[in-house]
């Protein structure tokens, strides 16, 4: 019995031997899936990185060329607005350069520069902030004196305007310094 005994323990023993093997096969086996699945996440890891890296450089060539874009339309952005201004400038320099002793002359050539003038100042969007007979408004209008003993119906409307003001598009540019009836 003796014989059948060391038979059993060999191979019982064999048997947990094979499975002891089989076991480390398959831890070995384990750790190399995570390696390669540590592998695979380190790879979109560094994808992810470089896409980020990536970006955030095109955003900051985008915000530097913005930047860039913005300098050049502060500098050039008058050009438009001089160039429509300079033929009102040749016209003062016409009439400087001649020699004509009519006064009569003289202030019918600044009243068409002076049209010519408006007309070009409206043409790119400035009008005159309207104060005739206009109740006082703090969005348009700069009190400058206040006139005491105005009828009734003056009261808190623009008597008389001091300096026009004007709007460009829509946005005051200068506010019309009036005097309002108290």
């Amino acid at each position: 019995m003796s014989d059948n005994t060391d038979k059993k323990i060999n191979i019982e023993a064999e048997e947990q031997s094979v499975n002891t093997h089989e076991e480390k096969e398959i831890e070995q086996s384990q750790p190399e899936e995570t390696t390669n699945e540590g592998t695979e996440s380190t790879d979109e890891e560094t994808d992810w990185k470089d896409k980020y890296i990536r970006l955030f450089a095109e955003f900051e060539n985008y915000k530097k060329r913005t930047l860039k874009e913005k300098a050049e339309l502060l500098l050039n952005g008058s050009e438009k607005t001089i160039a429509i201004i300079l033929p009102v400038l040749d016209d003062f320099e016409r009439a400087l350069a001649d020699n004509t002793d009519d006064p009569k002359a003289i202030k019918e050539g600044f009243d068409l520069i002076f049209k010519k003038f408006v007309k070009t100042l409206e043409g790119i969007g400035v009008e005159k902030i309207k104060t005739e007979d206009q109740d006082f408004n703090v969005n348009f209008h700069e009190a400058i004196a206040m006139v005491p003993g105005v009828d009734d119906d003056k009261k808190g409307k623009v008597i008389d305007c001091v300096q026009t003001g004007y709007m460009l598009n829509d946005k005051v540019i200068r506010h019309a310094k009036v005097a309002v009836g108290q």
